[in-house]
């Protein structure tokens, strides 16, 4: 499928975009530096201030089914700053929605819609070439369903950001990155969106006038380019809990990682995502935390976890 870019008048004039502030009460971010190497693919960054001094911590939860757990979503709601909540199509249905959104509330966790490709039986980790009207459909969908059981509990959805083979998808893929742009425009531009640092999806969100916030992964492999490692290939996960604590301190304190083959690779997060269904993911999220204070960094959602209530 050919892929078209979407680049901004300034970009094209070669002046870089303003960052823009103000997202719902929280603190300012900006991704307008971070570019992609055209010739080699490769997700680069250009130089920037690596310490961060206050980040997000986020868990995807809500990702049961009616009788199967899958994620401890009480545990970690005690944790993390930030809940990517399923929406139903990958995981998640009304009941799990209400409960986790109406736990998050209590707790003052920010809440995100985790939107995703519609496959159930394939917990949203399979790429479908849905066409881009349909998929634009499909994000708001999930995000008025996920903002609803919120409003009820007395918050909102705060930001929007893709699950599984979407997030992979839309850090190149033009077409679909465009669509969920569209989606997010279309019920509540003020949302700010969390991905891939350098990704297309970025990028176009952006240059749409949309706050991008930079997201990594604690206890995901990445490759030389910045991607994440497929979950096909051996290593992709990183299970063992020490070394996922010295890599979010490490992102966090210096802005980078090690690749899975040794180089090093600029990430520079403002969120950092810890997977709610990795083995002992309770355990490696409360010493991710408890690291990041030792090493001087705030936990504070990058978006207010009260916005619109």
């Amino acid at each position: 499928m050919a892929h078209s870019s979407v680049v901004s008048a300034r970009h094209r004039a070669g002046q870089e975009r303003p960052c823009r502030s103000g997202v719902r009460g929280a603190w300012t971010n900006c991704s307008g530096s971070v570019k992609i190497a055209a010739a080699s693919g490769r997700l680069k960054a250009a130089p920037r201030r690596e310490r961060a001094d206050v980040i997000d911590l986020n868990s995807d939860l809500g990702e049961g089914f009616g009788v199967w757990p899958l994620t401890h979503d009480d545990a970690l709601l005690r944790i993390v700053t930030s809940a990517n909540v399923a929406c139903g199509f990958h995981a998640g249905d009304p009941s799990v929605l209400r409960k986790v959104t109406e736990r998050a509330a209590r707790r003052g966790v920010a809440v995100g819609a985790q939107v995703a490709y519609r496959d159930l039986a394939g917990f949203g980790r399979r790429f479908i070439d849905v066409d881009p009207a349909e998929l634009v459909n499909d994000v708001i969908y999930q995000i008025a369903a996920l903002d609803g059981f919120a409003r009820v509990a007395g918050t909102r959805v705060s930001y929007v950001k893709p699950h599984g083979a979407l997030y992979n998808a839309i850090v190149t893929h033009a077409e679909q990155a465009a669509a969920v742009v569209e989606a997010v425009k279309r019920y509540d531009r003020s949302l700010p969106v969390l991905g891939l640092p350098g990704s297309e999806w970025l990028r176009q969100a952006e240059a749409a006038g949309l706050t991008t916030v930079r997201e990594a992964f604690a206890d995901r492999a990445y490759t030389p380019e910045g991607t994440l490692v497929s979950r096909r290939l051996p290593g992709a996960v990183v299970e063992d809990p020490d070394e996922v604590v010295e890599r979010v301190v490490r992102m966090a304190t210096e802005g980078t990682v090690t690749a899975i083959d040794g180089s090093v690779v600029k990430v520079e997060p403002q969120s950092v995502c810890v997977h709610g269904d990795t083995p002992g993911a309770v355990e490696i999220a409360l010493r991710v935390r408890d690291a990041l204070l030792r090493a001087g960094v705030r936990l504070r959602p990058f978006a207010s976890a009260t916005a619109g209530a």
